[in-house]
């Protein structure tokens, strides 16, 4: 017996199959009835109550009561990078049938939890990288002065990001490009930018998001960034 975390205990909690979905369903970064997510684990609503409460209990989700519902959302943003990094390492399956628009669309541009996920996001680091404002280390970016000031002047809260209680800029290894994209409180910051300013719409009941025809003009004119080409 050696000291440590249990890991056996929180992988518990994530393998089975039908809370699994729900995680991941979660990773939208809103919050979700119990019926919604026992749609979502394809169980029953008493099931997924049993379900739910487990995955409380074990810090992996919050709930909120508000009147007869209760709404169930990830705990924390290190309950999400920690799942994000499991769908990365997870294998490819091979599909059984032809990915659909949703899918191709959620692989193009998505949400992960609180900031962006999927090619475009993996681009728009490297775009940063390649401007000298981020410096890829071994599990950060860092910051430089110049990108932090022309961060800034595009309207995103850098000090803000800064004096989170969280990692400022992790390196999220995109679970379909399988390259980083930006996490933590700089890339949550950036999605909350991108969202004010209407520059991204997300698609209801999905964690598919959409860049705005005045958030391509955005995008260069701030970053001189142009977004890859949806997939067909």
């Amino acid at each position: 017996m050696t000291d440590g975390p249990d890991f056996a205990e929180i992988a518990a909690l994530i393998g089975e199959p039908a809370r699994a979905r729900m995680l991941s369903s979660l990773m939208d970064g809103g919050a979700h009835t119990a019926g919604e997510l026992a749609g979502v684990g394809g169980v029953t609503p008493a099931t997924a109550s049993s379900h739910l409460a487990r995955l409380v209990a074990g810090g992996l989700l919050a709930v909120e009561k508000q009147g007869r519902h209760r709404y169930f959302r990830l705990a924390s943003p290190e309950a999400a990078d920690a799942l994000d990094a499991l769908a990365a390492l997870a294998p490819v399956a091979r599909p059984k049938r032809l990915p659909g628009p949703r899918e191709a669309r959620m692989r193009w541009c998505r949400s992960c939890y609180d900031h962006l996920a999927g090619t475009v996001a993996v681009a728009l680091a490297e775009r940063f990288v390649a401007l000298d404002w981020l410096i890829p280390q071994e599990d950060d970016f860092s910051i430089t002065p110049a990108g932090a000031d022309r961060l800034a002047a595009a309207g995103v809260d850098v000090a803000a990001a800064s004096g989170a209680r969280r990692r400022l800029a992790p390196r999220c290894l995109d679970w379909s490009e399988r390259r980083a994209h930006v996490g933590g409180a700089l890339g949550a910051a950036l999605l909350v930018r991108a969202e004010a300013d209407g520059w991204v719409r997300r698609i209801p009941g999905a964690r598919v998001i959409e860049i705005t025809p005045a958030g391509r003009a955005a995008l260069r004119q701030s970053f001189g960034f142009e977004p890859p080409t949806p997939a067909a």
